[in-house]
């Protein structure tokens, strides 16, 4: 089992929409999946047809109301995926974990007898607080997506710096799985300039795959259903179906 949590601290770079499609593409090729949706905007949740104002939700396994078989849904229409749902009560932990001993590891904990998936996928919050802290804490590895616009690298030393921080402190596992390029334009000169960029500071730990910027992609979440679903055929759906492929080869590649 991986755990890989999807972490930028800059909004509007495709962290959430990376989560849910990830997610989803993964589960589509066979591979059981769950998505815990760490932000209290839930828009994770949402974005798969979920219901936000759930009665039991994240929150309540991250403070210990209620045991993860009380608080995991399995998505009615995509077989192999499971969801933690969120809900705006989740911004409420912010405050309440803090106040607990071990606070960083309430995730950690909450997930520590859940073996039984192949992956699990963390959405987090775009700021590197304490619910974001929580899920580095639990996983094995971070995806970063970096959107292919003006300032693309901006922030990502504090997010690196973070990253080193709780490797040091909190999690030694903690590896970084890749850079992920997203919302590429194919007509601007700017999107291709920030991928040479990129490639050229992270070599190696940046996907092969890159998403397209798509309306059909931008519209999925308002339909309640991953690209997979909205629109199968299109070739944002085949973006996330090659990443989730990459992230399986990863996996594999890390148990030799």
């Amino acid at each position: 089992m991986k755990k890989i949590v999807i972490a930028n601290q800059k909004g509007g770079v495709g962290k959430t929409t990376t989560a849910i499609n990830l997610s989803a593409a993964l589960s589509k090729i066979g591979e059981k999946t769950l998505l815990v949706d760490l932000d209290p905007q839930a828009n994770a949740t949402s974005g798969l047809g979920l219901s936000a104002d759930h009665r039991i939700n994240v929150y309540h396994l991250l403070i210990g109301l209620h045991p993860f078989h009380a608080v995991v849904r399995r998505h009615p229409k995509i077989p192999n995926l499971y969801v933690l749902p969120s809900s705006p009560d989740l911004a409420g932990a912010e405050v309440e974990l803090r106040e607990q001993a071990g606070w960083e590891s309430s995730l950690k904990n909450a997930l520590s007898d859940v073996d039984d998936f192949e992956f699990i996928i963390i959405d987090t919050p775009p700021s590197l607080g304490t619910l974001t802290i929580n899920a580095m804490t639990a996983a094995d590895s971070v995806l970063i997506p970096v959107q292919c616009e003006y300032y693309a690298l901006e922030g990502l030393g504090q997010l690196l710096r973070t990253i080193k921080i709780i490797k040091t402190s909190l999690n030694p596992e903690l590896e970084i799985e890749g850079f992920l390029l997203t919302m590429f334009d194919s007509r601007l000169n700017l999107a291709k300039q920030v991928i040479n960029e990129v490639k050229r500071f992270f070599g190696d730990k940046v996907f092969e795959t890159i998403i397209p910027r798509s309306v059909k992609l931008a519209e999925a979440p308002s339909f309640g259903k991953p690209i997979t679903t909205y629109a199968p055929g299109s070739v944002a759906a085949w973006a996330y179906i090659k990443l989730a492929q990459e992230v399986v080869q990863h996996a594999k590649e890390s148990t030799r």
